[in-house]
């Protein structure tokens, strides 16, 4: 079974608590406060895997945690930070948050990449003592980790993507200029899976195709298999369209053509200008009328034609030369880049949920609300403006007025996770 889609969830490691503790020796009066810090939660970490070909065992774990921290306990001494998670994917696979549809990654090569940031480890009493505050009776608790509901999408990493009806001899194309070998018959949707192939021009130079499931009218849409697969193509740098120039299957080549090419514009806009290049396949069963009259209609149209005939392999190393020499003018595969929380999402995130708690403790006031978190990820205190706007947000979500209501005087110290602040009104 192929699986190129998959949703599961995943959750980084919270962090671990903060230890209360006072230092007890024989002969030593007042140790103080000596409570450790918790340790960092794990990370969920993506790797690429070279081995793995799609992403079927995600069809059946659907849930990924990392570990907590360790709690930090007496003497100092802090909690051990939890290992990270590896997650091992195939080359390609895009990672979107299922809740807002943006891209978190893109595990195309050899670089970890962290998905889930695990909590940092909350603050042991010794870090509260000061010289009017000797001993603090509290501690702080580790941060939560990141959690998202994820979609994996597989999209093959290759040069050239192998496009055209069913039956129109791509996997007889991709089986003679490369070591793949895929499944060849003579009916419809012999290929069920995307098979990739490397082509070699010598001196240790070579190209990735991508045969793919053959497409039919109305696959942009779901019709048959090709709407699965279309993603494959995303990527190519170059699309070889293969039309059977001979009719054999009793089709129209220009039709076939010009079918083929809508499914792209409706799938992707994008994907329909990426380059082409027509290869005009069974030539061995088409007359030269039929060759002629198919070229002059490609060419009219501004594509490269390459006739070939893929089960006697005439024209084969034409074509392959053709493509290579494309090659050479085009950019390089396709890369998704993360896309990071615009200021009209996070706003939008804010606003579900504004609930929050002020607790005070021996003269601190500590704000705890989970969805400040994302704020001060994103928040740069040393720039006025973005200073500002956490202002606002803790004015306009009642945190002020809470803290006012709460009796706080100017100079008083507020603490917001690991951020804190003294208040000036």
């Amino acid at each position: 079974m192929f699986v190129d889609k998959a949703k599961i969830f995943i959750k980084a490691g919270d962090g671990g608590d903060g230890a209360v503790s006072f230092h007890r020796e024989k002969y030593v009066a007042a140790g103080g406060p000596d409570g450790g810090d918790g340790g960092k939660g794990g990370d969920i970490v993506f790797v690429a895997d070279k081995s793995l070909s799609n992403l079927i065992d995600f069809k059946y774990k659907k849930k990924y945690e990392a570990s907590k921290g360790e709690n930090g306990s007496k003497k100092n001494r802090s909690g051990k930070n939890a290992q990270d998670l590896i997650i091992k994917v195939p080359v390609g696979t895009v990672v979107k948050d299922l809740d807002s549809g943006r891209i978190l990654a893109d595990i195309s090569d050899s670089e970890p990449v962290v998905i889930a940031k695990g909590g940092k480890g909350g603050r042991g009493n010794a870090h509260f003592a000061t010289a009017t505050r000797q001993i603090p009776k509290f501690a702080k608790p580790g941060f939560k980790g990141d959690s998202y509901n994820v979609q994996l999408e597989l999209k093959l990493i290759a040069d050239v993507g192998l496009v055209g009806f069913p039956n129109v001899g791509k996997s007889t194309l991709i089986s003679v200029v490369s070591a793949a070998k895929p499944k060849i018959a003579n009916y419809h949707f012999t290929t069920l899976t995307p098979v990739l192939g490397v082509v070699s021009m010598g001196d240790s130079e070579s190209f990735v195709m991508a045969d793919i499931p053959g497409l039919i009218e109305g696959a942009s849409e779901g019709v048959g298999l090709g709407h699965e697969f279309l993603r494959h193509v995303e990527r190519c740098r170059l699309i070889v369209h293969m039309v059977d120039v001979s009719g054999a299957e009793g089709r129209d080549p220009k039709d076939d053509f010009l079918s083929i090419n809508k499914e792209l514009f409706n799938f992707s806009e994008e994907l329909s200008r990426v380059p082409q290049i027509v290869a005009g396949n069974k030539c061995d069963m088409a007359s030269d009328e039929q060759i002629d009259e198919f070229k002059s209609f490609v060419e009219d149209k501004g594509y490269v034609f390459v006739p070939i005939s893929a089960v006697t392999t005439k024209g084969t190393k034409k074509l392959c030369n053709t493509i290579w020499e494309k090659l050479k003018e085009l950019p390089p595969v396709k890369r998704y880049e993360a896309e990071p929380l615009t200021p009209a999402e996070l706003e939008e995130k804010l606003t579900v949920n504004r609930d929050f708690k002020v607790t005070k403790e021996d003269g601190i006031y500590f704000v705890e609300a989970e969805w400040l978190w994302d704020i001060l990820r994103v928040a740069n205190m040393d720039d006025y403006s973005s200073l500002q706007y956490f202002q606002r947000v803790l004015k306009s979500s009642g945190v002020i007025d809470k803290l006012i209501e709460m009796g706080i005087q100017e100079g008083d110290t507020v603490s917001i996770f690991d951020f804190e602040f003294d208040y000036m009104e």
